[in-house]
């Protein structure tokens, strides 16, 4: 069948039943909120597919019901009993408090609780993360432009994607979130914020030039508004040491994590995130410079067995962090026995 003309159109998928569609999808908010919904139950199952080896025969710690209809998920730090949760008390609870928050006018709002465990306080990570992201976005999604909540929901529902590695999915919801905020005129911080994290999202999709270049101008805008003690100020150097080491520029690396790994000991502790991901990248400048030393190397391997305890002891030891250093410790120290090793028939 050929259309000829808009109300060829129009007929053909009224008839079609595009009648049926739009009655829907009104009822449901309208075509964002509609699609919100969809998306979330969506990442919702497999969220609680990836997770259901880990929460069978658990207990919700919000509600203390079973998984035996919306199932359990766990994406955070908690071990033993602790941490599982349905994701719709999850954000039941997010919802409450920053309603809360908003009603009282507080500069606290809770707003971290929509991607931070309330037991252990660490962020969730991989697929729970994302279908919180899609939980924030379906909640606010209805408010303004120009409403803050609506501008966060964007950003974490970015990171969601991220978080899922849906890399692409996350590229276009940043970049849409950037240009909103500076149509807007946000803060010169968020602005840095938004950018940071389309330079992850650029490093992660093989754009390692443009990422470094991004890169450096958040570190430096940072440095200059907050400080070189600042929390975003240290996890940018994290960042900006990662985007050395992928093009190969291992000195500067070094020499940033050298400069700034002390300052995150004092200023986050020895046992924070941030140190810990800064001392993993500084093993890594270390003993993959083809230039390496054997004393870089068993640097490397001393830094990293001094790291995974207390990512264990922190992060658990599923976490995914946690996992990356136990087996670059294996890798490394894989490196260092072949370098100690002497060549048969060498002696």
């Amino acid at each position: 069948m050929i259309l000829t003309n808009c109300a060829d159109c129009q007929q053909h998928y009224w008839r079609s039943g595009h009648q049926e569609n739009c009655e829907i999808i009104h009822r449901g908010g309208d075509a964002e909120q509609y699609h919100a919904e969809k998306k979330y139950k969506w990442a919702v199952a497999v969220a609680v597919k990836a997770c259901a080896e880990d929460t069978t025969g658990q207990r919700c710690y919000v509600c203390f019901e079973g998984d035996a209809e919306e199932g359990l998920v766990r994406g955070c730090a908690c071990r033993g009993a602790a941490g599982f949760a349905h994701v719709s008390c999850l954000v039941r609870q997010a919802k409450i408090l920053v309603e809360d928050a908003e009603a009282r006018d507080l500069d606290d709002d809770k707003w971290d609780r929509w991607y931070t465990c309330g037991l252990c306080e660490q962020t969730y990570h991989g697929v729970v993360y994302c279908a919180l992201g899609w939980a924030c976005w379906k909640t606010y999604v209805g408010r303004p432009e120009t409403d803050w909540a609506r501008a966060g929901a964007m950003n974490v529902l970015g990171l969601g994607f991220f978080e899922a590695e849906h890399y692409e999915d996350a590229l276009s919801v940043l970049e849409a979130e950037l240009s909103m905020r500076r149509r807007l005129g946000a803060d010169e911080d968020h602005i840095l914020s938004v950018q940071g994290n389309l330079a992850t999202t650029y490093l992660q999709l093989g754009r390692l030039e443009q990422a470094l270049r991004m890169r450096q101008d958040v570190y430096s805008g940072l440095l200059r508004i907050n400080g070189e003690e600042d929390r975003d100020s240290l996890l940018e150097a994290h960042n900006l040491a990662s985007s050395f080491i992928s093009l190969e520029r291992f000195e500067e690396a070094r020499s940033l994590m050298r400069k700034t790994i002390p300052v995150a000991q004092r200023v986050a502790g020895e046992d924070a995130e941030v140190t810990l991901r800064m001392r993993w990248r500084y093993a890594e400048a270390l003993c993959w410079d083809t230039a390496a030393t054997l004393d870089d190397v068993r640097e490397a391997v001393t830094t990293l067995e001094e790291t995974l305890p207390t990512a264990r002891r922190v992060l658990g030891g599923a976490h995914p962090f946690t996992v990356e250093v136990e087996r670059n410790l294996g890798d490394v120290r894989a490196a260092l026995r072949a370098r100690e090793t002497p060549p048969p028939g060498s002696a």
